[in-house]
Formats: structure tokens, sequence, C-alpha cells
């Protein structure tokens, strides 16, 4: 994909610098960040509160000025330019609807202030209104929406700009969850509709794996991995990446025979061959998701004791202890199995593909 589209934005050794209170020091938010983000492509910046995440999004936007690096928009270098010459638009956390205005006045009020031509607007209006399932409300006001027509008047308002890239600053996270479900589904398909550039600041792991073409993981104010969502998910290049995107289960291993990037490692009672990190360590753990473990009442299997049984519907999720090790094992489609109490013990198994070696945290 990558080879066939053209670079839209490209974050060249970002680097942002915030004074420690008391004067002492500074702190970096954001810690040599560089990235392509490519023509049409959704990409989400994924992390934990303070990595970074939000800033790198300001420095896009134009809200913050780096302290060194450079920002570069179709090849263009806008690291200096004001957020209103960048030709992006940014859909706000709280919305950041006028109170006093219908919900025309406040989609149409960026096209006004570029002075547009009344007809020109009216028509553009309307095109987005109907696009994000406005029509029939444009004379009502903000406090006579719900939080998902709030959410898509934002949505409007930017859209009618036809930005070049499309910014996001955690959009949902103020809606119920059926409801930020609903429009999660909503803007993927609008984004792929459109084919808009965007850039999505999000902490939630679904809403990432569901929106994005690329997840970018940040920690600490760099980037831990770049990837699309089945990579991330499945190859995750650390510990810290595994257990921020999902679940995962840990065990340490000790590679045996060696060949070809790849080794044999002893793991609850297989012997499986899986590819070494592309990084040369010396202590290994092996990943493995929740759904990669098994649970059968069979006992030439390693035993495992049931410490916990949660049926959940769809699937049956159990906390279990093997040795000294206490995994989270996820059974789907519980009907067809077995569904094993707690107190009891259980054949453990597990799916050899699965199975992911990341080095020790470096």
């Amino acid at each position: 994909m990558n080879g066939e589209q053209r670079v839209r934005l490209r974050l060249d050794q970002l680097v942002k610098a915030f004074p420690q209170r008391g004067g002492k020091g500074n702190v970096l938010a954001v810690d040599g960040v560089s990235l392509d983000i490519y023509s049409g492509e959704f990409v989400t910046l994924l992390g934990p509160s303070g990595c970074g995440k939000t800033t790198t999004l300001r420095l896009i936007a134009g809200f913050e000025i780096p302290t060194e690096g450079r920002i570069l928009l179709d090849g263009q270098d806008i690291t200096h330019q004001p957020p209103n010459k960048r030709d992006m638009a940014l859909v706000f956390q709280n919305y950041a609807l006028f109170p006093h205005m219908t919900v025309y006045k406040n989609v149409a009020y960026g096209l006004e202030t570029r002075g547009l031509a009344a007809r020109v607007i009216k028509e553009r209006v309307s095109n987005v209104l109907a696009l994000v399932g406005l029509q029939g409300l444009e004379d009502r006001r903000p406090n006579q929406l719900s939080g998902g027509q709030q959410q898509r008047v934002a949505l409007a308002r930017c859209l009618v700009m036809e930005p070049r890239i499309l910014l996001f600053d955690e959009p949902l996270s103020n809606l119920d969850a059926k409801l930020r479900v609903q429009m999660r589904s909503e803007i993927h398909a609008l984004q792929r509709r459109l084919h808009i550039t965007s850039i999505y600041v999000t902490h939630d792991q679904t809403e990432a794996m569901a929106l994005s073409d690329r997840i970018v993981v940040m920690n600490r104010g760099r980037i831990e991995q770049v990837g699309t969502p089945p990579e991330v998910y499945r190859c995750p290049s650390t510990r810290f990446v595994a257990d921020f995107i999902g679940r995962a289960n840990f065990l340490p291993v000790k590679a045996g025979a060696r060949q070809g990037g790849t080794a044999e490692i002893q793991l609850l009672g297989q012997t499986v061959r899986v590819a070494l990190p592309s990084e040369t360590t010396d202590g290994l753990v092996a990943m493995l998701r929740p759904e990669a473990l098994m649970l059968r009442a069979d006992p030439s299997l390693p035993q495992a004791h049931i410490l916990q049984t949660m049926y959940l519907g769809s699937e049956v999720e159990y906390i279990v202890q093997h040795g000294e090790q206490t995994l989270i094992v996820v059974e789907h489609d519980p009907r067809n199995r077995r569904i094993f109490a707690e107190g009891e013990q259980a054949g453990i198994a597990f799916v050899p593909e699965a199975v992911h070696l990341i080095g020790e945290e470096r």
C-alpha cells in the first residue's frame, strides 16, 4: 500500500519539551517522533495518558510548535504555520459547538468566514448534513440534540471544509458504550467512503483496532511500534505493546536449537519452533493471547487449576493456575464445549502458530 500512495504528512524527528514545574529542566512530551502518513490513510495514535499522543496531534494541528523537528504537508514545511493555514480540521473531544447557533449555522460557520457565496455554502452544508444523517435537524440548537447528533454536527463542521487532513481528539470518549460503537462504525464508513486522510487519537485499543489502517503505539513520548491492527496484535514488538493492545499471557522460555532466525522452545509440554525477535536479546518471553489457549478434559495434557470461570455469553473467560503461572484463557462459542467450574482441573493446550517471542524490555 505504501509504495502506491504518496506521503501526505511527514513528521521528521519531532521533539516537544515543556518546562518542569518549579522551572528545573524540561519534560519531553514528544521525543524524536518520525512518521509518514499516506494519502487516504486512517492512522491512530494509541497509548496511555501521558504517552505523547495528544501533544503529537497538537503539533500536527499547529496548536503547539515543536522544540525540534519538522512537519511537512504534501512536501511543504508547515512547522511554523498557524492552525488556520494548515488545511486541516479537528474534531474535538467536547464537540466545541456554538450553543446559540443552529445546526446549519454551526456547520456553515467556517465557510462563511472564508467569504464563500451563499449558494455555495447552502449546497455544501446540505450535502454534508445528508452525508452524516442530519437532514431535517438544520434549525435545532445543540441543546436540542443527543450526544450522538452533536458528534455528527462536529464531524459535519469539519467535513464541510474539505480539509486535506481530518484530525480526531478522542471524539467518542463522552458517549455511552452503545453509542460509541455506533459512532465508531459511522466514522469508519465515512472515512472509507471519502478517502480523507485521518489521524485519530485514543487510549481505547478497541477503537484503534476497529478504525485504523495503521496503529502508532506510543509510550513515554516515543513510538513503540507502527503496524496494521493484525500486526500489532499478533506480533507486538515489545512487551508494552503486547500488554496494551488487548490482553496477553507471558511465559518465560529458553531458546533451544536455533536455525535461520527461529528457535525451538519448550512450552506447556510441547516443543515448538518459533521466530526469534529481530533484535538480539538474552531474555525471552513467549506471548500467548487468551484465545490461543484451550482447556480440555484430557489428563494427558499439562494440568491447570481453574481459579475463576466467567460466562460472558459469546465466550467463557477463565483464570487458571499452571505451576507458578496465572493465565487467562478465553474459549469462544461455549455451546459446543464443556464449561469448567471453579476448583476443577483441566488439561491446557495452545495453538502453536499463535506463539510470539518477545525480548525482555530494553
